[in-house]
């Protein structure tokens, strides 16, 4: 107790703080070790889907964080992330705010009505859709709203249904025709008499992506289709010179832009040409004609006796004959005739203009760093003729091709391949220990460095209290003499006056000049319990320079609390 009384107020106070500073960090130290490494169960999740999934976590007793400024976030300890997902799952979370056809497996089929079945084969219709276009790469959440018109009784006509769809992306991901064209495809096939052009899709942004109920031969339909057809076609050609360069250059090496002019004009053309060269014989006609004819004159009159049988017959005059003979012959020839009808569709490439960018080669220096090199004049030709050839070159189109040789920016391997382990251990494993490392260090610094110092201090300061009140003492006794004099009778004479005392002192006192060597020679370590340095005790006879008196008395106290 004379130790702590010894310390005072002040003294016991910075030691309970420094004693109470370093149980907490020893708790915290411990815990930290002792509690397990989170990692990500979900995120980005709806506030619901936080919400249901933090309450299931709670009922099976799972240790859980709840991270992100709107909570989207939860983290559970990393041995576990695989049960508790399975867990999840098997009730049917996270439902990405949709429900689906789970809607029927809570539901009383006994006291449903007619209307509430068929809003809630609607809903899930409209959530497992929704579900779907989630999962696509780059769009983070969808949602659908399906318009089934019912069929009025008595109704001859039937109305077709509708679909809106909108989509919330992934960072800067965008999604190009044909994706649109399949999220259309996907919702068209899944309802029926639902037809792709009745179905609208915006983005987060407010951006249209496809106008439901579009006319295929409408302007606005024309010149989007035909902008899309220009773009893929560019992308598609420059992806092959990519692609065939690459295995010549290395990956990531070349890099390709092409810029397409294309006409999409529909052109219908019909023409019918004649070939005078090309005569063939499509029929052939002959006529012959004879003809011969006999003219008799002076002819004998008629009589009895020419008409009486075996009557003898007059002979007659002189008669003429006349023969005749005609040939025809028709040839009818047929020309070479040609008939095209010829319709060039939209789409035919008036001029392609390309642009090659090729990395140079990397040898390795002195050093054993990569030095940039740059390629060839000849190489250069040989990856322009693949060029040519890889895209169909036209010259009497105006087709320009350019291949110019730079140094590639060094890039970032970030997330190219699979994490490693080593030992056993996986990359969270190390950043575990790597921190359990750093707080060991930090601790270690903080006793060295912090609370050793303030503890020698304080330990240190009893000694050179004491000193200060038992050195002068040692000092005077240790003189020849002096403790005799202080003791004498003349020290009971001074009285309440101090001024014998003051001119005893005066007298024992060594000269100023040697007040310091006197000191520093009469310094005994092992009698000040501490080893006090000198310039405590030069301090000390400062002090009784400046307060002789003061002095005189503390002496004089000490004398009397010995003689009792």
């Amino acid at each position: 107790m004379q130790f702590f009384r010894n310390l005072g107020v002040v003294r016991l106070a910075v030691l309970g703080g420094v004693a109470v500073a370093l149980i907490a960090f020893l708790f915290f130290l411990t815990s930290r070790l002792a509690s397990p490494s989170m990692q990500l169960l979900y995120s980005d999740l709806d506030p619901a889907d936080s919400k249901e999934i933090v309450t299931h976590l709670a009922q099976i007793g799972a240790p859980y964080e709840l991270r992100g400024q709107t909570g989207n976030q939860v983290f559970v300890p990393g041995d576990q992330v695989t049960r508790l997902r399975m867990s999840l799952a098997q009730a049917g979370l996270p439902s990405e705010g949709n429900l689906g056809y789970e809607i029927f497996d809570k539901s009383d089929g006994f006291g449903t009505t007619n209307f509430v079945l068929n809003i809630n084969q609607l809903r899930a219709l409209e959530g497992e859709l929704s579900r779907t276009i989630g999962s696509i790469k780059g769009i983070r959440s969808a949602r659908v709203h399906l318009v089934l018109p019912r069929r009025e009784l008595f109704s001859r006509e039937r109305q077709q249904p509708s679909a809106s769809i909108a989509l919330r992306m992934q960072g800067a991901q965008r999604l190009d025709r044909e994706q649109i064209k399949a999220i259309q495809y996907l919702v068209a096939a899944a309802v029926p008499d639902l037809t792709p052009q009745k179905i609208s899709i915006i983005d987060d942004k407010g951006s249209l992506l496809a106008r439901g109920a579009d006319d295929p031969n409408s302007a606005e339909t024309m010149s989007a289709n035909a902008e899309e057809r220009r773009i893929a076609y560019e992308n598609r050609t420059a992806r092959a010179i990519e692609t065939l360069l690459e295995r010549s250059v290395g990956f990531g090496k070349v890099r390709a832009e092409v810029h397409a002019d294309l006409d999409f004009d529909r052109v219908v053309t019909n023409r019918e040409e004649y070939d005078p060269n090309g005569q063939v014989v499509r029929s052939t006609q002959n006529v012959d004609e004879n003809s011969s004819s006999t003219e008799n004159q002076g002819e004998q009159a008629v009589t009895v006796q020419t008409n009486l049988p075996e009557g003898q017959q007059a002979p007659g005059g002189a008669g003429s004959q006349n023969q005749t003979a005609r040939t025809e012959e028709t040839v009818n020839y047929e020309i070479t005739r040609t008939v095209s009808n010829t319709t060039r569709e939209t789409g035919s490439v008036r001029r392609l203009t390309v642009a090659v960018l090729v990395d140079g080669t990397y040898v390795r220096g002195d050093g054993g760093s990569p030095v940039y090199t740059e390629r060839s004049a000849q190489q250069l030709e040989q990856i322009e003729a693949l060029v040519r050839s890889a895209i169909g070159f036209n010259a009497n189109r105006g087709d320009a091709i350019e291949v110019v040789n730079m140094q590639f920016a060094p890039l970032d391997d970030i997330g190219m391949g699979a994490d490693s382990t080593l030992f056993g251990l996986s990359k969270n494993d190390f950043l575990q220990l790597a921190e359990i490392i750093v707080l060991a260090v930090v601790g270690l610094l903080v006793i060295l460095l912090v609370v050793r110092p303030v503890l020698t201090r304080l330990f240190e300061s009893l000694p050179a209290a004491g000193a200060i009140l038992s050195g002068p003492a040692g000092l005077l006794r240790d003189q020849s003499g002096a403790a005799a004099a202080l003791a004498g009778p003349g020290m009971g004479g001074m009285g309440p006056g101090m001024g014998g005392g003051l001119e005893g002192m005066a007298a024992l006192a060594p000269p100023e000049d040697e007040e310091d060597d006197i000191l520093d020679s009469m310094i005994d370590i092992s009698r000040v319990e501490g080893r006090v340095r000198a310039s405590s005790l030069r301090k000390i006879g400062e002090i009784v320079d400046k307060h002789p008196e003061e002095a005189v008395a503390i002496l004089r106290n000490w004398m009397y609390q010995e003689q009792g």
